[in-house]
């Protein structure tokens, strides 16, 4: 992979602007997951995009906005659990307009208005997107809306959530993981993204990819949120989305194992691979013997 990640990503040239390296809506957070937001748009900034928007219940807007002053918060109608309300659904259309990337679930809750907004949302959108965790559990049981997701959206369960989705139980194995995959990609168009140990990306034209980057030490919450911002960042750079999904796992992946002989497996936490994403793409983008 390493050889292929550095063709997709060549030297910014000298007249770059921020526009020209994507500009990312990521809805995000409630008051029970008040980081997702914050971890999910650092991901996007740290893997090189160049204008992210974050949308979020009103009431954890005043925490993101401190936390993370590169990323532009924006606060969003909440129910009265603090996890964003169908009055949302208007606020995030507008933020959309000039939009090439949608992100869409990290901390949203289970709420069910909330999950309602979810699938009115993604029902609709016409741009490249990306689904993980809340925004995954919007849409079980939704088979009709799974299957008109086009091959611009890509999901990223962990194997829990593509149980959930598909109502089969996910292999352990490498090879059981990789024919679940397969048997995912020829019924609905959508990349595939099964997380966990190897992570698998699927396509119905170009394959199966298992990664090989990663350790135990990123079995931590938060560390999906992080691959959401950097797949985000990848989809708003216009790389292709089975390549940008490959790309994003294996550089995720690159940090973690960079963060390692710091860390340790134990204490590795997701803040700590954001700090080796910079370290990875170095890694990723030097000629073989420089690094």
């Amino acid at each position: 992979m390493r050889n292929e990640f550095r063709k997709l990503f060549p030297p910014r040239p000298k007249t770059s602007h921020k526009g020209d390296f994507g500009r990312l809506l990521i809805v995000s957070g409630s008051t029970a997951y008040p980081g997702a937001p914050y971890l999910a748009s650092l991901g996007a900034l740290r893997a090189g995009a160049g204008l992210v928007s974050v949308g979020v219940p009103r009431s954890i807007y005043p925490v993101l906005a401190r936390k993370s002053p590169e990323a532009m918060p924006y606060p969003l109608p909440e129910t009265r659990g603090g996890a964003l309300s169908l009055k949302s659904e208007k606020p995030i259309r507008e933020l959309l307009k000039g939009k090439d990337v949608l992100a869409l679930g990290p901390g949203l809750s289970r709420n069910t208005e909330t999950q309602r907004l979810i699938r009115k949302i993604v029902e609709s959108v016409r741009m490249p997107l990306v689904i993980d965790a809340d925004g995954l559990n919007a849409l079980e049981g939704k088979r009709g809306l799974l299957a008109k997701l086009g091959p611009d959206a890509v999901l990223t369960p962990h194997p829990g959530e593509a149980r959930r989705l598909t109502e089969r139980p996910v292999p352990e194995d490498d090879r059981g993981r990789m024919q679940w995959a397969r048997i995912w990609t020829a019924q609905f168009r959508a990349v595939l993204v099964l997380k966990g140990r190897h992570t698998i990306v699927a396509s119905r034209k170009q394959g199966v990819y298992v990664n090989r980057t990663g350790n135990p030490g990123m079995a931590k919450g938060g560390s999906g949120d992080i691959l959401t911002g950097i797949l985000a960042a990848f989809l708003g750079r216009k790389l292709e989305p089975f390549q940008a999904a490959k790309a994003a796992v294996y550089l995720h992946g690159l940090a973690a194992d960079l963060a390692l002989p710091e860390y340790g497996e134990n204490s590795l936490l997701p803040t700590d691979v954001l700090k080796y994403l910079p370290q990875a793409f170095k890694k990723a983008l030097a000629r073989r013997g420089q690094i």
